[in-house]
């Protein structure tokens, strides 16, 4: 059975770190593109207050056979504390988007 592609989103603080992890991810096969909005605004809760940024965002795509690995380099190279890792099923696409997308990436045995 196929691997299910997903569209992995991720915040950052700026436009500079968002483009050193989205090459790392890329560069090492763990996603096949990364598109990156530079400037979103977010309003959200941390440690018990309200903070309004400016941050930029990534759009990963990637599959949920990477998404552990994935989210682990992440997690070790994000300049946050917790940073935003979600992700979710891409239901439609054109197949050979989607296929493009597997062929990319890293090949597991």
């Amino acid at each position: 059975m196929p691997q299910e592609t997903l569209l992995v989103y991720c915040t950052c603080p700026d436009t500079s770190s968002a483009e050193q992890l989205a090459h790392y991810l890329v560069s090492n096969q763990l996603a096949a593109c990364i598109n990156i909005v530079p400037s979103v605004q977010s309003i959200y809760q941390w440690q018990g207050r309200v903070h309004y940024d400016y941050e930029s965002q990534l759009q990963i795509k990637t599959s949920s056979e990477h998404y552990q690995v994935l989210a682990q380099h992440i997690k070790a190279q994000h300049p946050y504390e917790l940073p935003e890792i979600i992700a979710v099923p891409i239901s439609q696409g054109q197949p050979d988007y989607l296929a493009w997308i597997h062929d990319c990436l890293v090949k597991k045995s």
